[in-house]
């Protein structure tokens, strides 16, 4: 569960290295942003040579959370940081490649691409 002014850590190889939530999806008045949703953020950091420019303003998926996920079976899922991977509006990734684990979440949400490139899924 994520708000504005959120850091997160970026998942992929677009360039970024760091992003900061500015609003949900839309513009839809939504206080928190949850796993597996498409959040506007503004990178903060980025390689000269990536995709991606400092201060730019982006669409990212988030794909882990430091809170608790409950599941349809009543376990919970949870990771260490806060994490996204920098996306198009259709939620297709910016970059080549996706570090770390993701939530199988995000395949029933739609997002099979990064299920895909992901090494891990929990």
């Amino acid at each position: 569960m994520l708000a504005r002014r959120s850091h997160l850590t970026v998942a992929d190889n677009s360039g970024a290295k760091s992003l900061v939530v500015i609003g949900s999806e839309k513009g839809s008045g939504k206080r928190f942003i949850r796993l597996g949703e498409i959040a506007t953020c503004v990178v903060k950091g980025a390689a000269p040579l990536g995709q991606v420019k400092d201060h730019q303003i982006v669409k990212a998926t988030i794909v882990r959370t430091k809170k608790e996920t409950r599941r349809a079976d009543g376990s919970y899922i949870r990771f260490s940081d806060n994490a996204a991977v920098v996306c198009d509006d259709n939620g297709i990734p910016a970059g080549t490649r996706i570090f770390g684990p993701v939530a199988q979440e995000l395949k029933q949400k739609g997002f099979t691409k990064i299920i895909s490139m992901a090494k891990e899924v929990y």
